[in-house]
């Protein structure tokens, strides 16, 4: 009975291990309604939320929405969408990817 139980806990062990994923879901029913030059930043929070990650790149502000899954036992899962925005806080330019569309 005892070595029935290790070999579950160690099975469970190993399944958990082969799986990772890292930041959050967010809404993508809207992201061709951003707008280049339009869309404030404020827009931008209102349709996805907060952001998982925030930086700059090439010296303008960026916004990262992201959710990464992956598998040793399936095919890895992604969306992401980073947002750039302009000195006056409107939108410079975006990358929307997935995996699951």
């Amino acid at each position: 009975m005892k070595s029935l139980l290790g070999a579950g806990v160690l099975t469970a062990a190993v399944l958990a291990a082969g799986c990772a994923t890292v930041g959050k879901d967010f809404p993508t029913h809207n992201v061709d309604e951003i707008r280049i030059d339009q869309t404030t930043r404020a827009e931008i929070q209102r349709m996805f939320g907060e952001p998982w990650r925030t930086g700059m790149e090439d010296g303008k502000r960026t916004w990262t929405y992201g959710k990464y899954r992956w598998s040793a036992f399936s095919d890895a899962e992604t969306t992401d969408l980073v947002v750039r925005f302009n000195e006056d806080g409107t939108v410079d330019s975006y990358v929307y990817n997935t995996t699951g569309e």
